[in-house]
């Protein structure tokens, strides 16, 4: 897991400037309750986490829980995630790195990106999926 977390370390590398660790937590928070309401079948709560231009593209709790399902089964139901690093990328944007791992307990890597709403809540604009380095395609 260290070569799991120097890469995303890597991949993560901006020059933009650090959010400070309030922005950080709040981003933490934003993702574990997505992922805590995908876990318990909330799928109107896990909704409320995307962002407005995702779910402009998902007009539908239901919508949105068929999209993680088909595109994005480990993160429905893991066994453990652990966050990693988290670097700014804009103005009100940041990139928050996952490990996590399958129920079925494959590794995965998982890069979040959040933007900043104009009521100051972080809410999920994407996510980017890949099997850690060494596990089987």
């Amino acid at each position: 897991m260290r070569r799991v977390a120097i890469l995303i370390a890597l991949a993560l590398t901006s020059s933009a400037a650090c959010a400070d660790e309030a922005d950080r937590k709040a981003v933490r928070e934003t993702i574990a309750r997505q992922i805590a309401a995908l876990s318990r079948d909330d799928p109107a709560a896990a909704y409320a986490e995307a962002a407005p231009q995702i779910r402009s593209l998902f007009p539908s709790p239901e919508t949105f829980l068929a999209m993680v399902e088909k595109g994005y089964a480990p993160i429905r139901r893991p066994r453990n995630y652990r966050f990693e690093t988290s670097e700014e990328t804009g103005a009100d944007e940041i990139a928050q790195a996952l490990s996590l791992q399958d129920d079925t307990g494959i590794d995965w890597l998982a890069l979040y990106t959040l933007q900043r709403q104009p009521d100051g809540q972080w809410r999920i604009t994407g996510c980017r999926l890949k099997k850690a380095p060494g596990e089987k395609v």
